[in-house]
């Protein structure tokens, strides 16, 4: 498909490769999770060559997603600073879900949702990275009650990390011209 020479480009190369390394990495950290969390999953196990790998794996997975997030964190991070009218979009952002952009405030590279979903995702992959540290026996060693808890908010981090990540996902999809 040709590209139409009026159009922007939204993001440079360095900047899509990194996406993708994250992107890539959240997939394989959140599938070998996913092993290490209910053994109704167990079969993801024989993508990584079986179990023992998987549990070997998941931690690097989960680095190679978290570090170079962070470098992407700070890439974007003056332009995802919410502002008044980023608050007065996120008012309004039923409106244009049903279908009415009509009176939605002007926006930067970046709307109000846009802004949210960055904030929430810098948090939880913080959370990710520090309660897996916590968690990892094979480099490090914590007290049985910090392993503990850090287990439950890795978990829990880590559910609510793939739900927006489906957001973000379903999002950028539903925009027009984002897939080209």
């Amino acid at each position: 498909m040709r590209r139409d020479p009026n159009d922007l480009d939204r993001y440079t190369a360095p900047e899509r490769a990194l996406h993708w390394i994250v992107g890539i990495n959240f997939i394989l950290a959140g599938l070998s999770g996913l092993t290490l969390f209910h053994p109704a999953f167990w079969p993801f196990t024989l993508l990584f060559g079986s179990s023992t790998w998987t549990r070997i794996l998941h931690p690097y997975f989960g680095l190679l997603m978290g570090i170079p997030f962070l470098i992407m964190m700070l890439w974007f991070l003056n332009l995802n600073r919410m502002n008044r009218v980023d608050w007065q979009w996120l008012r309004r952002v039923g409106e244009m879900v049903n279908g009415d952009d009509q009176n939605m405030p002007e926006q930067g590279k970046y709307n109000g949702g846009q802004k949210l979903l960055f904030w929430l995702l810098v948090i939880g992959t913080v959370l990710l990275l520090v309660s897996g540290v916590a968690i990892w026996r094979a480099w490090f060693h914590f007290p049985v009650e910090q392993v503990r808890l850090a287990s439950v908010a890795h978990a829990a981090v880590a559910a609510v990390m793939i739900g927006l990540i489906m957001v973000h996902v379903y999002a950028s999809i539903w925009v027009k011209g984002t897939i080209r």
